[in-house]
């Protein structure tokens, strides 16, 4: 596998310094993923950009893990399922919600199941649902926004698993307390 670079502040190109010192600022350390993206300061920044602005959704902390924690399962990112498993204590979520979605187990609620089933439809559909598959979605409390607020999460999502797994990112040292490997067969929706 080829070695990416891992930038620090002194390393990284001119324009992915200061969005390196954001990251700091944001996190009190520079996570592993931020430090392989500053090699390109337009991914990086891209990057920061979808995180903030998912984090603006109508989604409150539990739906957002749901989203964010179910595309990083079902793409199997051995980074992103330990980060998230972390900020996800961080956003005081429950852990029980986060150890079901590790484990791919049912969820607290029918609401949440009904987030993790349209997110995995929407993520190995690549975006085709049905009408039906819609329909459900929304008879669960969900509305178009919601899908929109999916999408964005997926882009999110698919570049930070992506990038994870070309360039084997090593998982930050405040969240090897939640290594995490796929136990059995993914989820049937």
């Amino acid at each position: 596998m080829t070695d990416f670079p891992s930038h620090d502040l002194e390393t990284a190109p001119e324009a992915s310094k200061p969005l390196l010192e954001k990251s700091q600022k944001a996190f009190g350390r520079l996570p592993g993923l931020h430090k392989v993206m500053a090699e390109s300061p337009q991914m990086l920044e891209g990057y920061q950009v979808l995180h903030h602005l998912f984090t603006q959704t109508a989604f409150d902390a539990d739906e957002m893990t749901v989203v964010w924690q179910t595309i990083n399962v079902e793409n199997a990112c051995h980074y992103c399922v330990p980060a998230h498993t972390g900020i996800a204590k961080a956003m005081k979520v429950d852990d029980a919600l986060s150890t079901a979605l590790r484990d791919e187990a049912p969820l607290p609620t029918a609401k949440l199941e009904a987030l993790r089933t349209f997110t995995l439809r929407m993520l190995r559909g690549r975006g085709n649902v049905s009408e039906t598959e819609m329909q459900e979605f929304f008879a669960a409390g969900y509305g178009h926004r919601a899908v929109l607020d999916v999408v964005l999460g997926l882009a999110q999502k698919t570049m930070s698993n992506y990038v994870n797994h070309v360039a084997q990112t090593p998982v930050d040292a405040p969240m090897q307390a939640f290594l995490w490997e796929r136990k059995g067969t993914p989820l049937a929706v």
